[in-house]
């Protein structure tokens, strides 16, 4: 275990750092060009049925169990490609980089997501973030479940904690109490949902997009924090 750190940045991915509302409706008009509307719309049936199982969105998943139903089309093989070589750097929201860049002057920053164990990696590395946080990367099925081992990992007096969904938003607090600070990127389907809106209590800061925080001076707000 590394010495307790003041601080802990811990930063979601899908729609906090990175566009994945455009990633999947890139993902949605090539599978309807390569495999026909049918094929796509069962495709995305099976991807569904699987976040749903799972908690969390399985791309690759959903393309094998595609196949199980369809065992002689090769045109699945291009699918596959299409995903893992997706350029999803430029896919980053506008200062997504830069905020990283910024919150180290405070503590270290640390990837923090759900998801599986080939394709989230390959997007976050993909997309720059793997480097961008020294390897400080942690995905899994579902995060606000595993906060004694993110502690474990990097302990610290505060976290705060910046992601698009306010329901994981408000599990985080709960757990967490004072040693939490949340903040709220108005970006994506779910940080707009007005069902996840009007139940669940606001974040402690809410912004319209993570670039904002580059301006944004953290310095009261953490003070405030850590000496509590």
């Amino acid at each position: 275990m590394s010495a307790p750190q003041n601080i802990v940045f811990l930063l979601d991915v899908d729609n906090t750092l990175i566009d994945n509302d455009h990633i999947q409706a890139d993902l949605q008009k090539y599978l309807d060009r390569e495999v026909g509307r049918e094929s796509a719309k069962r495709y995305w049936s099976i991807f569904e049925e699987l976040r749903a199982d799972l908690g969390y969105a399985d791309y690759l998943g959903a393309l094998q169990r595609y196949r199980v139903e369809h065992l002689h089309d090769v045109r699945l093989l291009v699918v596959s490609s299409y995903l893992v070589d997706y350029p999803f750097a430029n896919r980053l929201y506008p200062g997504s980089l830069d905020v990283i860049e910024h919150l180290r002057q405070w503590g270290p920053t640390v990837i923090l997501s759900d998801g599986d164990v080939v394709f989230q990696p390959r997007k976050v590395q993909r997309a720059g973030l793997w480097e961008a946080v020294e390897g400080r990367v942690l995905i899994y099925i579902h995060k606000e479940q595993m906060l004694d081992d993110v502690k474990q990992r990097y302990p610290a007096r505060h976290y705060l904690m910046v992601d698009d969904k306010l329901h994981i938003l408000a599990a985080m607090k709960k757990a967490l109490g004072e040693r939490l600070t949340t903040i709220f990127p108005r970006q994506g389907h779910y940080a707009l949902d007005p069902k996840i809106i009007t139940t669940n209590p606001p974040a402690d800061l809410t912004i319209e997009r993570i670039g904002e925080l580059v301006n944004y001076d953290l310095n009261a707000l953490l003070k405030e924090r850590i000496e509590k």
